[in-house]
């Protein structure tokens, strides 16, 4: 897939565990793990906006277009 998720990147940057953010967020730990291992087929932006304030970063900074050889 051409877009990959920076989520563990933006989490080590801020210092939060994926349990911690799970929990500000209200996901579940496994639904987190498939976001930020990038097995996700789809994220709703609700959770995107809640993961950017939780974060305090943007879209952006998660989401990345890779071009596809």
């Amino acid at each position: 897939m051409s877009i990959i998720v920076n989520l563990d990147v933006m989490m080590a940057k801020r210092k939060i565990s994926s349990k911690d953010l799970a929990e500000k967020i209200d996901i579940t730990n496994a639904n987190l793990s498939i976001l930020k291992n990038n097995k996700a087929k789809a994220v709703r932006f609700s959770t995107l906006n809640e993961i950017c304030k939780a974060l305090k970063c943007q879209p952006g900074d998660i989401l990345e277009y890779v071009e596809e050889d």
